[in-house]
């Protein structure tokens, strides 16, 4: 087997999984107030920002893991 990673990569990869979805959240929300009227730009960003930030809640952080998981010995 190839030599693991070590344990501060390990963290900073849990990081920035944690980071993008923390992320997406933030882009779903900020697109559910402007489709609210919260925010001044057009419901078609709203609608945009909701979709990509659904999109780095549950697909970007799979690809990631899958991305840099360990080789199957």
């Amino acid at each position: 087997m190839d030599n693991p990673v070590s344990e501060d990569v390990a963290r900073g990869r849990w990081l920035a999984l944690n980071a993008v979805r923390l992320a997406g959240v933030a882009m779903v929300l900020v697109g559910i107030l402007g489709l609210q009227g919260v925010f001044a730009f057009p419901d078609i960003a709203g609608y945009v920002l909701v979709g990509v930030g659904l999109i780095d809640i549950f697909v970007i952080p799979q690809v990631l893991a899958r991305k840099w998981r360990s080789p199957l010995e």
